[in-house]
């Protein structure tokens, strides 16, 4: 866990970092600068080309990953690095035709309910490429075993820039129809970035030769096309279909409600970006005894960490609310909610790597596809009887659903589990922590009030962990800080 520790713990500084700019922009300046429409407007744009990403991708950014390592020689990785960087035109040419010549009617039908969307509509297009051809670098940087670069440019760099668009938005250097498509080539410029460095660690001979096993990574790419597609279906599906039943405003709560409960998902992200290609490389070493400690140590670790975040943001939510617009506040219930759900996933440590890096990945697509299909239908009957609530139920019983599926498949192929005796530990110092202190207010200003009972929870949680030593690597860790 040397590395995995060494590289997570760079990568969530600095996705840190990027949700700290991110929550900057999104609770404070978002909803100062811009109107309610206009910042629904955005989220809408950017989370409807995140469902389109894993198509316009063709899932080679996972078969990166996961195909790599099998390579041994210098001249079978040039051609699969090749036919990687092409396997994406398949889907991007089509599909950039087909939105031409029917733009109107896919414009119209996206607009019916909010008609300020029609003219932005073909940004969603170059979003979701953009979006596509960022991970195919990503990953190609990281089965290198160097992915703190692309975790900035990830996580920080595009929210650094937005940050400057609507700073110039507010001091009347640009207007909201500059701003939106000043985001937009944020993320051109960004993808631009991360091809200058994954070319600088590996540059690319394109050159056309036989691939070994060529069958099962295009079988492989297709098929992952549809597990991508499911998991941004589940996480993006709700703010696309809110702006299908309510009114824009109603996305920019939604928006920044979920914004803050997936700052609990941080930690997995940081750690899913070195764990990944070395799940898959146990797999591939058939060394099922490293990828039993794999799992349940990234499990731990994850809990751990996403469980002190998750206090912090549910003993404070209500005082944070109280510093940004009054119907920002209607979010309450959906941070609730989706925290429990990043709560669960962070639980499952390496699972989804484990899965989708072995010979199993067909079955559990199969489920996919089912929760995929009822998360549709949950929205379709739960927003318009709770409106945002609604969504976050939805969302919040497919995580669940889903996840239990895939822990208790990963058990019964590999025969292994995440959980240990130091998971009810930490589940039993998360609920002692939170009934502690959710009630408690100190009768200040909220920015004093937050920063109170946060170092409150800092010292109480961190002397739990270390005391109980509830994870050997945390343990090793807060030595090098505690004498």
């Amino acid at each position: 866990m040397g590395i995995v520790i060494n590289q997570s713990i760079k990568n969530t500084v600095i996705t840190y970092i990027g949700f700290a700019i991110g929550a900057i922009n999104v609770i404070f300046l978002y909803t100062k600068f811009l109107s309610e429409a206009y910042f629904g407007l955005i989220t809408f744009i950017l989370s409807t080309a995140n469902i389109l990403m894993p198509l316009m991708a063709f899932g080679t950014h996972n078969t990166i990953v996961k195909f790599y390592s099998s390579f041994k020689t210098r001249q079978s990785q040039n051609g699969f690095l090749t036919l990687m960087l092409i396997l994406p035109l398949i889907i991007i040419i089509p599909a950039g035709l087909i939105t031409h010549v029917a733009y109107d009617s896919i414009s119209n039908w996206l607009s019916k309910e909010n008609i300020i969307i029609k003219d932005y509509t073909w940004l969603i297009y170059v979003c979701a490429i953009m979006f596509a051809y960022f991970e195919v670098f990503y990953a190609w940087s990281r089965v290198q075993l160097q992915s703190v670069f692309g975790n900035f440019m990830k996580e920080v760099f595009h929210r650094i820039c937005i940050t400057i668009l609507l700073l110039l938005l507010h001091f009347g250097y640009l207007n909201v129809d500059q701003l939106i498509y000043g985001i937009v080539i944020v993320y051109i410029f960004r993808t631009l970035l991360m091809k200058l460095y994954a070319f600088s660690l590996r540059f690319p001979v394109l050159k056309w030769s036989k691939i070994p096993n060529l069958k099962s990574v295009l079988k492989y790419s297709a098929l992952i096309i549809i597990a991508g597609s499911i998991a941004n279906i589940i996480l993006e599906i709700d703010k696309f279909m809110l702006g299908q039943f309510e009114a824009l405003n109603n996305v920019a709560y939604y928006g920044v409600a979920i914004y803050i409960a997936t700052v609990i998902g941080v930690p997995a992200r940081s750690m899913h970006l070195i764990t990944h290609p070395l799940t898959a490389k146990l797999l591939n070493d058939k060394d099922n005894v490293g990828l039993k400690s794999l799992y349940q140590k990234s499990s731990l670790n994850l809990f751990i960490i996403s469980g002190f975040i998750f206090l912090g943001i549910i003993i404070n939510i209500n005082q944070l609310y109280l510093l940004i617009p009054e119907n920002y506040s209607d979010g309450f219930m959906v941070v609730l909610v989706i925290g429990f759900a990043k709560l669960f996933d962070n639980l499952l440590g390496n699972n989804n790597a484990i899965l989708f890096n072995s010979d199993y990945y067909r079955v559990i697509l199969v489920f996919g596809v089912v929760l995929a299909v009822l998360t549709i239908v949950l929205n379709l009957v739960l927003i318009p009887e709770f409106g945002i609530n609604g969504a976050a139920y939805a969302s919040c019983i497919t995580i669940f659903v889903y996840n239990t599926i895939k822990l208790l498949f990963v058990y019964s192929k590999f025969n292994i589990q995440p959980f240990t005796v130091s998971t009810v530990k930490t589940l039993f110092l998360i609920v002692s922590c939170g009934l502690l202190l959710f009630f408690w207010e100190f009768p200040f200003h909220p920015i004093i009030n937050i920063v109170l009972k946060s170092i409150v929870l800092t010292l109480l949680y961190v002397w739990s962990v270390y005391k109980f030593e509830l994870s050997e690597d945390i343990t090793t860790i807060l030595k090098r800080f505690i004498p």
